[in-house]
């Protein structure tokens, strides 16, 4: 949920999604991804020197950026069936392949908004940045898993095991919590460097124990019998949300946009649950798959509605995003992904969800 953690790219363990083998292109025509990677902030940061030199897009109220993960690209399904004009959204969708460089555009002013981790957030927050969170699209919720060989039975039984997975990354992440979770240390396994392709293939050929991937690799694997997963995203609700984050003064200048966009994103969600088949049709175009391959996504794909937005951003419910902070900025600075503790409530601004719902 795409890599810096959650998902691989800039300033915090967000990510940037990695080529599937295969597949072909997004918007623009080119290659996309489908997992999000961590970076160090100054990285990010650094590139945004070359996102300056970008082609600007169409003059528009509201310049968004989306990168490959099913809660972004759901923002073409409201696009398309004109839940934007409905709602008074004067919206252009920015396609970005590298799901970094989106990062560095938000955060040099080049976008209005954009579509990024919490994770990644956390360094551009603790350098002080004016970036608020106004929505929160999704929670991985089985889309990311530690998958281990048929005779292992609980995460315990990786004691002195080798574990496959892209280091820094979601999926490191993601081991971190399973191992915390039942009482074990990250030194309590061996882990293998590798990208989460390179994992998957590495547990298929019985080179390793585990690895810690993401869809369709989940799915493949359980598909051909040689492993199943035995913790997986839903077992950490809340650490890896997917959200919508603006620029302050784009909320000062453009919000009753913004305020329609949100509107529109709730009849988004809507929309999937009722007609999931057309709405992977229409979202499986925006990456050139098949919808029958796109909809491996979306069961583990929890869509944010109204109610869940507003426990989110509700500083005081045990899984909003204020209350998940600590532990997600835990992981980034111990691996040093972040300079500085940030202030999450600083990042959110549940106001313009209040007055969507009005």
């Amino acid at each position: 949920m795409p890599s810096q953690l959650p998902h691989k790219p800039p300033s915090s363990f967000g990510a940037e999604r990695v080529a599937r083998p295969g597949t072909a292109s997004g918007p623009q025509g080119l290659p996309h991804g489908l997992r999000r990677a961590l970076m160090t902030s100054c990285a990010a940061l650094a590139v945004a020197a070359g996102v300056l030199a970008m082609p600007r897009p169409a003059a528009a109220e509201v310049k968004v950026g989306v990168s490959d993960w099913p809660g972004w690209v759901a923002w073409y399904v409201a696009e398309q069936k004109g839940f934007f004009k409905k709602h008074g959204a004067d919206v252009k969708l920015v396609w970005f392949a590298n799901y970094t460089d989106s990062i560095a555009a938000l955060s040099s002013g080049q976008l209005d908004a954009n579509s990024q981790t919490w994770s990644d957030t956390m360094g551009p927050l603790a350098k002080g940045l004016p970036l608020k969170t106004i929505l929160v699209n999704d929670n991985s919720a089985g889309n990311d898993a530690v998958v281990v060989s048929p005779r292992i039975k609980s995460i315990k039984e990786l004691k002195g095991k080798t574990v496959a997975l892209e280091e820094f990354s979601v999926s490191h992440f993601v081991l971190a919590t399973a191992l915390a979770k039942n009482g074990m240390k990250p030194s309590d396994v061996k882990v293998t460097n590798l990208s989460a392709g390179d994992a998957a293939a590495a547990f298929m050929s019985g080179r390793v124990d585990a690895a810690v991937v993401w869809n369709p690799w989940i799915h493949q694997i359980e598909a051909s019998g040689k492993g199943h997963a035995v913790f997986t995203s839903k077992d950490m609700p809340g650490l890896i949300p997917d959200l919508l984050v603006a620029q302050e003064k784009a909320i000062k200048a453009k919000r009753r946009d913004l305020v329609g966009m949100i509107k529109a994103w709730f009849d988004t969600v809507a929309f999937i649950a009722a007609k999931p088949d057309e709405a992977a049709q229409i979202m499986s175009k925006v990456v050139s798959l098949k919808a029958d391959e796109y909809k491996v996504f979306l069961p583990g794909t929890r869509f944010f509605d109204a109610a869940a937005n507003t426990a989110a951003l509700d500083g005081k419910s045990p899984q909003s995003l204020v209350t998940v902070a600590p532990t997600i900025s835990s992981f980034l600075l111990t691996h040093k992904l972040i300079d500085g503790k940030p202030d999450a409530a600083k990042g959110v601004d549940a106001s313009l969800l209040a007055e969507a719902l009005k």
